[in-house]
């Protein structure tokens, strides 16, 4: 997503640019460089006779081609994905070799507040009350 946004960025900024320098040169009545001109768009025509023969030589192919490599990308894409669901399982794995909670064993604590907070949550501990929420 950010990579289109930069994309597009970039070409509005190349395109207002353009316009830019083309009012720029029509209000000077000068031409800027024109012998590169000349060559830039030389070789615009070339690149663009390239893509109508590429394009006429890609509907020359068999769709089954077609068919074949999409399927390809389609298996390249699953194998990856299952590569990188390994990958994750063994970083787990090592994050919890290398972690002190690997071996962790739960003791009793020491602290005999802890104990009377505990006993009191679960319930255990002596109610004191007199049924109207104050001690007696």
């Amino acid at each position: 997503m950010i990579a289109a946004i930069i994309t597009f960025s970039l070409s509005l900024l190349g395109i207002v640019s353009l316009f830019g320098l083309k009012y720029w040169e029509l209000r000077r009545e000068q031409v800027l460089a024109p012998a590169l001109r000349e060559k830039v768009d030389a070789r615009a025509g070339q690149l663009k006779e390239l893509i109508v023969a590429a394009r006429k030589d890609a509907s020359k192919l068999p769709p089954a081609l077609v068919r074949l490599a999409r399927l390809l990308l389609h298996e390249g894409a699953l194998a990856f994905a299952a590569l990188a669901r390994l990958m994750e399982r063994q970083a787990h794995r090592l994050a919890d070799l290398v972690s002190y909670k690997h071996r962790f064993e739960r003791r009793e604590t020491r602290s005999e507040f802890l104990k009377k907070v505990a006993e009191h949550k679960s319930g255990n501990g002596l109610d004191t009350t007199n049924g109207n929420g104050h001690n007696s």
